[in-house]
């Protein structure tokens, strides 16, 4: 399986995107089954973290893929990425929202009085739900504390495509990936384009 899953995240961004819809990501007790994620395609996306160039925060998604990439934004929330492609490709997926179908007490317990449905819901909630926060970025997503699983390949008809959330640069890209109809999708929320930034694919 973690054979299987290495072959996965080498390859380019955009295909592994939407294969990690309905794989598991597991932190301890609490395990979420994935059901919303975006693409990021560093150098080639200038609303990658990675456009740029490397930098101290965002060095681990220049390394081999398999591993957390988790960052911190609004002073406040935790975010975390799974990074793909070859060594020296800068990619990585954003776990944005799941379903908890593991340590649901736990989740429930650390995210408040929300109904289930909204217990990873959003890539913040996510990572307050799994208890995911920067000590962990750099983990091996094979064996180490956090750990994703593939499930089946969801059927290409039950995923739905569209803008990537809350992005000002490419924002109307469509590289963020659902699962149709399923509840944990977080809320679509736009923001105003910057110039001059067109798709590459």
């Amino acid at each position: 399986m973690n054979d299987q899953l290495t072959d996965v995240l080498t390859g380019p961004v955009l295909d592994v995107a939407p294969r990690l819809l309905g794989a598991t990501l597991r932190h301890g007790e609490v395990a979420v089954r994935i059901t919303e994620v975006e693409a990021y395609d560093g150098p080639n996306d200038p609303g990658s973290h990675a456009f740029r160039g490397p930098t101290p925060r965002n060095r681990i998604m220049f390394g081999p893929s398999g591993f957390l990439y988790v960052y911190f934004v609004y002073g406040m929330h935790h975010c975390c990425n799974v990074v793909c492609g070859p060594e020296g490709t800068p990619s990585a997926v954003l776990i944005r929202a799941g379903e908890v179908v593991g340590g649901l007490e736990v989740a429930r317990a650390r995210r408040g009085d929300v109904a289930d449905r909204e217990l990873a819901r959003g890539p913040a909630s996510l990572c307050r739900a799994l208890g995911i926060d920067l000590t962990l970025t750099g983990t091996d997503l094979r064996t180490g504390q956090v750990t994703l699983t593939l499930g089946d390949p969801v059927p290409a008809d039950a995923i739905a495509s569209g803008p990537r959330v809350g992005l000002r640069a490419a924002p109307d890209w469509p590289w963020r990936f659902w699962i149709s109809g399923a509840p944990s999708v977080s809320r679509y929320v736009a923001a105003k384009a910057r110039p001059g930034t067109s798709p590459t694919r």
